[in-house]
């Protein structure tokens, strides 16, 4: 063969030379990642440039993904069915108790206005406190708005605090109310806004006052006034 010095008084070709085989590496190996004597991560433990994760691997560490993408899906049902949210606003508003002495009896004033049902409720003269005025002159000037009387202050009762619903916003309202006496005034002078006003025996106001917190205020002015 070219290229090649054959012995003298030899017969015999040359011997050819055998090409080895690579054996391919086995499964553990490949698992383990080395590559040319470097140690290099397993693909399905990094990150794709895209930023995606990597298949599941098969077996134990297959099966904690796969528990934990069905947990995510219950919290997302949950959250599904979760109530809408809705805006809420804070409003602040004064009020007050309006009593008359007769005798030994004494009477409050209560007034009555229409529900979103038709019903009729029957609660303490309240309303919305405008910028620049005190809880105080509030109070006052929402007493003669509604009920058309005339009434000064005595004593502070303290506020309640109650949440509603209007036009797809809560409310959270927090109204303060003042012991009134009264001093004058008509109540054919009040606004359109209540339907009725009247005047109770205390202990009969506390019973007919639609409204829990109206209740404990109207007990606290019972407490001053006897």
């Amino acid at each position: 063969m070219a290229g090649e010095d054959i012995p003298a008084g030899s017969d015999k070709p040359p011997p050819r030379k055998r090409r080895r085989r690579r054996r391919p590496k086995p499964a553990s190996a490949a698992a383990a990642g080395t590559q040319g004597g470097a140690r290099v991560k397993p693909i399905s433990a990094t990150r794709s440039s895209r930023g995606r994760k990597p298949a599941a691997v098969s077996g134990t560490s297959g099966a904690r993904t796969s528990k934990a993408k069905g947990a995510s899906k219950k919290k997302t049902t949950a959250k599904g069915t979760s109530r809408r949210r809705i805006p809420t606003q804070r409003e602040v508003s004064a009020g007050g108790v309006v009593y008359r002495r007769g005798g030994d009896d004494i009477e409050v004033v209560l007034a009555s206005r229409r529900t979103r049902r038709g019903d009729l409720a029957w609660g303490l003269a309240k309303g919305g406190i405008e910028a620049g005025e005190s809880r105080e002159d509030a109070a006052v000037r929402e007493v003669r708005e509604e009920t058309g009387l005339d009434a000064t202050i005595e004593a502070d009762l303290g506020d309640t605090k109650y949440i509603y619903v209007w036009e797809d916003v809560r409310i959270r309202k927090r109204v303060h109310f003042f012991l009134m006496r009264h001093v004058g005034g008509d109540v054919d002078d009040r606004d359109d806004e209540m339907e009725e006003i009247r005047w109770f025996p205390l202990e009969r106001a506390l019973k007919r006052a639609a409204y829990r917190g109206e209740r404990e205020v109207l007990a606290r002015a019972a407490e001053f006034l006897r």
